[in-house]
């Protein structure tokens, strides 16, 4: 395998575009624990100390996937300047370490994604109600 300074650059589209998302999850997120928050003080209801809870967790995994997302994207700079000064074996492992770190942030992801919808059955268990 061919490996150059464009294969590592490959992938910081992907990653920028990975952590504008979480970033933006984020976002909505600490919008919606604000409202929820002032909600809850004015009527304490245990449906909005579940869903402030869930928000708790979530927040904790976006963290945990933005953590990662930037290590992942740090070592492929750190990869460009190794392959750079001319140390290709030791910037292919990092290279390797950084598609791990993708790979782990992806799927911290797909579990944020698990407990948004179970945020939104408490929602909609809400409404049955």
């Amino acid at each position: 395998m061919d490996f150059s300074m464009a294969t590592p650059a490959l992938l910081f589209p992907a990653i920028s575009l990975l952590l504008l998302a979480y970033t933006n999850r984020f976002l909505a997120l600490a919008a919606l624990i604000r409202d929820l928050q002032t909600r809850y003080r004015s009527h304490r209801d245990s449906n909005l100390r579940g869903q402030i809870d869930n928000l708790r967790r979530r927040v904790l995994l976006i963290r945990n996937m933005q953590a990662a997302g930037v290590a992942s994207l740090l070592l492929c700079v750190l990869c460009m300047f190794l392959l750079f000064a001319g140390q290709a074996l030791i910037a292919k492992y990092l290279f390797g370490v950084s598609l791990l770190l993708l790979i782990i942030s992806l799927g911290i992801s797909i579990r944020e994604i698990q407990i948004s919808v179970q945020a939104l059955h408490l929602q909609l268990s809400d409404l049955e109600e």
